[in-house]
C-alpha cells in the first residue's frame, strides 16, 4: 500500500483550522500537529500510487491555509 509521510506549512493562527479540513480528506490517515520547522504531519496511504500523489499534491497543496510542504514516499 502506497504511503507518504507529508510535512506542512500552515499559515500563522490557522493549523487547527487546517487540520479539521485535513480530516475530511479521504486517504488521510494520520494527523499531528508538531513544534519546530513544520506545523503539521500527515501520513496519506492509499491503493495507488496515482492516487496518493493526488491526494498531496492536488488535495492537500491546494488547501487554502497552506503555506509550504515536504512530501517524503516510504519505501
Amino acid at each position: 500500500m502506497p504511503t507518504a509521510i507529508m510535512l506542512i506549512n500552515a499559515e500563522l493562527g490557522t493549523e487547527r483550522d487546517l487540520m479539521n479540513e485535513l480530516k475530511n480528506i479521504e486517504y488521510v490517515k494520520e494527523i499531528y500537529e508538531v513544534y519546530g520547522v513544520y506545523d503539521i504531519v500527515v501520513k496519506i496511504s492509499s491503493d495507488s500510487m496515482d492516487r496518493l500523489k493526488d491526494t498531496a499534491s492536488r488535495k492537500i497543496r491546494s488547501l487554502k491555509n497552506v503555506r509550504s510542504t515536504l512530501t517524503m514516499i516510504v519505501v
